[in-house]
This record gives structure tokens, C-alpha cells and sequence, in this order.
């Protein structure tokens, strides 16, 4: 088990130099949220190959692992947040996010990522559940298979506030998808914000799944992500749980609020973790 930080909490950065400044930190994980200024498939060809390869160097020089996360806000739509989605009304719009999902796979291929991350999409246009999640699984059925073939984990993140938030829901997904590379990305403070605790339960029941897990604090029923020790979440606990789980990816610690104060916000987050990553060590041993 290891530290990285997400690039959305370091959003007004070069991504080269991002990278440099969490190799300084201490991190030694990466999660690259594909966004406009880094590693935007939809610039010139030749454009993005470079940025890739640029990447690529960047990461074997630091010794960062990765993963590819994405959760961009408006790379796909402008003026919709999020959009399009698995999930949404029009076969058009769904094959878009498909597309998309297609270049994070083959990107995580090229760079040697530990998987690909994502999520469902919020449902929009009042479309019953059963109607929902068989749009989202007949999406996921080309997503699967191209991932397949390019050795990709794909870990499936429950989000408060889409089809797919809950652990219950995440399970009744699970049931449709016969496939060992569909796994799950573990956010934590979402568990406790939607009252899925102990958290440490959630990580020994799904332990079998975990390949990517998310941390930051939060409050009881508020989904806003919070420097540690603004909200309630006891850590100790929850690192010794990883431990316990055998877990040994990335922890990715996820500010996504706080790119005005990048380097800062990076800095304090491994200075709260990295004793307490410690301390969790040496009681197990």
C-alpha cells in the first residue's frame, strides 16, 4: 500500500510538473484525471501522442505509478458537468462516453497504469431503474471487452448522487457482469458520508475487489471533499483495515476543491498520512 494524490486537486498545473512536485512530496502514486491540459485525447493526433510519450518518461523518471481516472467535469460537454454518461437517454450520447472510456483504457495500457476508474453517470431523464442499469450494462459490454484486450483492470466507482452510489448498488451491478477485470474503486469518504460504516467493514467485505482506493475526510450526509481533519472520519482505523485487507495499490488521496492551493493542500495531506500509514505498519508487523 502506498500514497499517490490526484491531479484534479492539482488542476491549474503543468502535468509534468505536477508530477515533479508529488515525487518531491513523497508520493509515490499518481492519479491522472483526464482533463483538457492533460492527456486530452481529443487534440491533434500527433499533439497527444507527444504528451503521452512526454508522460510516460515523466513517470518512469520519478518511479510514480498510476492510475487513469475519468471523472473530468466538462471535457466531453462544455456545458453539462459529467455529461455524457453510461447512462444517458440518447444511444448517441452513451457512445460517447464509450468512446472515451476507450482512450482511458488504451492510455492506461500505453503508460502501464494499475487500472482505469470510473463511474455510472446521474440519471437524468427520470428513467426507471431497470431501464437505467440496462443502459449502463449494454454500455459497459464494449468497455469490458476492449479492456480485455488490452490487460486492463477497470475499477468501478460508487458515487453519491448517481445510479450506481451505494455499495448495495454496486453489488447489483456486480451480479450482471461476468468479468475478473471488473473491480472496484473504494472511495472512503463516501462510504462515511452515505452512513456505509464501520468503513472498515466495507474494506474487508470487498477486499477481493479493491484495486483502487480514494481518500479524503468528509462529513456525515454532506458530499464535499475535505482536508483531513475537517471532517469526521477516524483514519487510523481505516489504514490498519487496508492493511489488514492485504491491500497493496494505491491510496489516492482525493482534494478535488482545493487546485487554488495545490501544492499546499498535497503537502498537508501527506504530512497527516504518511505517520499514520507508519504507525499502521509497525502494529501489524
Amino acid at each position: 500500500m502506498f500514497l499517490g494524490y490526484n491531479t484534479n486537486g492539482l488542476a491549474h498545473h503543468d502535468p509534468l510538473q505536477a508530477i515533479d512536485l508529488l515525487a518531491e512530496l513523497g508520493y509515490q502514486g499518481v492519479g491522472l484525471t483526464i482533463d483538457h491540459g492533460l492527456l486530452n485525447p481529443y487534440l491533434p493526433a500527433a499533439e497527444h501522442k507527444a504528451a503521452i510519450d512526454a508522460m510516460a518518461e515523466r513517470l518512469a523518471a520519478t518511479g510514480l505509478r498510476s492510475v487513469i481516472e475519468t471523472g473530468a467535469r466538462f471535457l466531453l460537454d462544455p456545458r453539462r458537468k459529467h455529461e455524457p454518461t453510461l447512462v444517458s437517454p440518447t444511444a448517441a450520447d452513451r457512445a460517447g462516453r464509450v468512446q472515451f472510456l476507450g482512450h482511458a483504457i488504451r492510455l492506461a495500457a500505453r503508460l502501464g497504469s494499475d487500472c482505469v476508474s470510473f463511474w455510472s453517470g446521474i440519471v437524468h431523464d427520470g428513467a426507471s431503474s431497470p431501464v437505467a442499469y440496462t443502459r449502463l450494462v449494454e454500455g459497459l459490454k464494449p468497455v469490458l471487452d476492449l479492456a480485455d484486450q488490452h490487460g486492463v483492470i477497470l475499477a468501478f466507482e460508487p458515487e453519491p448522487g448517481m445510479l450506481v452510489d451505494t455499495m448495495e448498488a454496486y453489488d447489483r451491478l456486480l451480479s450482471q457482469i461476468d468479468a475478473p477485470h471488473f473491480q472496484l474503486t473504494l472511495d472512503l469518504g463516501h462510504l462515511h458520508c452515505q452512513g456505509e460504516t464501520p468503513i472498515a467493514d466495507y474494506i474487508a467485505r470487498y477486499q477481493g475487489k479493491l484495486a483502487n482506493v480514494h481518500l479524503e475526510d468528509m462529513r456525515a450526509g454532506v458530499h464535499e471533499h475535505l482536508m483531513f481533519g475537517e471532517g469526521e472520519i477516524a483514519f487510523a482505523p481505516v489504514l490498519a483495515a487496508l492493511r489488514q485487507a492485504d491491500y497493496r495499490a494505491g491510496v489516492y488521496v482525493e482534494l478535488s476543491r482545493h487546485s487554488h492551493m495545490g501544492p499546499t493542500a498535497a503537502a498537508r495531506a501527506i504530512e497527516f498520512l504518511r505517520p499514520l500509514l507508519q504507525n499502521t505498519t509497525q502494529s501489524l508487523a
